[in-house]
């Protein structure tokens, strides 16, 4: 090392350490660049302390301690150091513009500072001012170490010092200008922005609302119970296509015609009576006084056969008109006691369907007869059935589901295409309103239930 030629080698060394430190400044992030200035300087010019000051607050920590994160604001040594870079740059700076670097000797402090000293730092240390040209240092780099320090030691950290001023004086240009200046930058973009956004918001769009839809024939008839009793057999299939005065459905006949045979033995025996007392009442005048009576039973029980009879002629249902059996399966209705006036299927042209449509409370808008209609049938969603709405409710009532609806209805225009029953999704168009109020139509409904509008 004390050869010439070792020398020069340990000089070319530090030289190119010098070169490699001053591009990493260079390259290092703003978080990066302190800890980079008080840890890795130590590998060009030799100290065992170091403490950078940062005089721009923004630049980040304002106080980088060696051998640490992050300082322990608070602590004592932070705060020890606080009041010597105070004390040390409030001496003012023109000595420390010819001559950049200064030692700093504990007499140099005031002497709570210097009494110190030796307690916290090094007994040789070294002020470096961080100042590029004539602008203000960006900070202030103190280092120390038991040695005493040569001018190449110095010279080496003149160099470093410039360029890690200008690594903060760089971060603090390209620092991200505050939301006031942006806007003030880009007011024009914003001035196009904000009238595209509010064209945008103008844009009168349709109403729409989608809901659960259903094919339904047109004036089906119902086929009800006749009266209480129980269905003993289906005779027809569900959908089949059935004719005026064909039978559907054959109750239970085995209490009618019991109660047909009683009555008919029950009227046989009132005429025989009837016919004996009237042969008595010729010479009998107590029997004659029974004939008035003997009738009255007659035709009681006459009424009662007859009836009897309409009763089981009931119990045969017939097709009402021209069409096809809607219901469900045959092998739940068989053996099923019914009600007067249940309906147990109905009868309906194929060819005459309508949409029936159920909109929850919540999403429905106003619509008018003659709004357009699409219906996307759960078979064929990819073609689409349109028509036109005919008749919408004035009240809510309880789905199937249980969630309250009103009922609307549509006529279709491919009415023949589509299959009584078929279920699907159906999209009811409105007026025109602008987007804004279309996309804040439930959050406005909302805040006047809230506020009690």
């Amino acid at each position: 090392m004390n050869s010439p030629a070792g020398a020069l080698n340990y000089q070319l060394l530090r030289l190119g350490a010098v070169l490699e430190l001053e591009r990493r400044a260079r390259a290092a992030a703003r978080e990066e660049l302190g800890f980079l200035i008080v840890n890795e300087t130590a590998g060009v010019v030799p100290y065992q302390q170091a403490a950078l000051w940062r005089t721009d607050p923004s630049d980040g920590e304002r106080l980088v301690l060696s051998g640490v994160a992050s300082a322990e604001r608070g602590g004592p040594y932070y705060l020890w150091l606080e009041r010597v870079f105070a004390a040390v740059m409030g001496e003012g700076t023109a000595g420390a513009q010819a001559d950049p670097l200064r030692a700093i000797v504990p007499a140099d402090l005031p002497e709570p500072l210097a009494a110190e000293w030796l307690e916290w730092f090094p007994a040789q240390a070294l002020l470096c001012p961080l100042g590029w040209r004539d602008r203000a240092p960006a900070g202030y780099l103190l280092l120390g170490r038991a040695d005493a320090w040569t001018d190449s030691d110095r010279q080496l950290l003149e160099a470093l010092a410039g360029t890690f001023a200008q690594s903060l004086l760089l971060h603090r240009q390209v620092r991200k200008p505050s939301v006031v200046a942006q806007l003030a930058v880009r007011k024009r973009a914003l001035a196009v922005a904000a009238a595209v956004l509010l064209a945008i918001a103008l844009f009168p769009v349709r109403e729409s609302v989608l809901a659960p839809a259903e094919v339904v024939p047109v004036d089906p008839a119902p086929v009800r119970a006749p009266f209480d009793g129980v269905v003993g057999a289906l005779r027809v299939e569900p959908n089949q296509v059935v004719r005026a005065g064909q039978p559907l459905v054959s109750f239970d006949q085995t209490q009618l015609q019991t109660r047909y045979e009683v009555a008919k033995k029950a009227l046989d025996m009132a005429r025989e009576e009837y016919a004996d007392t009237s042969q008595q009442a010729m010479s009998d005048d107590r029997a004659k006084a029974r004939l008035a009576m003997l009738s009255s039973k007659v035709d009681q029980d006459q009424a009662e056969l007859a009836y009897d009879e309409d009763m089981l002629q009931r119990a045969q249902i017939t097709s009402p008109v021209d069409g096809v059996a809607i219901f469900d399966d045959s092998s739940e209705w068989i053996g099923k006691p019914v009600v007067l006036g249940e309906r147990i299927m109905v009868v309906a042209s194929p060819a005459r369907t309508q949409l029936q449509i159920e909109v929850p409370a919540s999403s429905v808008v106003s619509f008018a007869p003659g709004a357009e209609v699409v219906f996307f049938s759960n078979l064929q969603p990819d073609r689409p059935a349109y028509g036109k709405l005919t008749f919408a409710s004035y009240s809510s009532t309880a789905a199937a589901d249980g969630v309250m609806s009103y009922a609307f209805r549509a006529s279709l225009a491919q009415a023949s295409m589509l299959r009584l029953g078929l279920k699907g999704t159906a999209k009811i168009y409105g007026p025109r309103r602008s987007l804004v109020l279309w996309l804040l139509r439930r959050p406005l409904t909302v805040v006047r239930e809230w506020l009690s509008i």
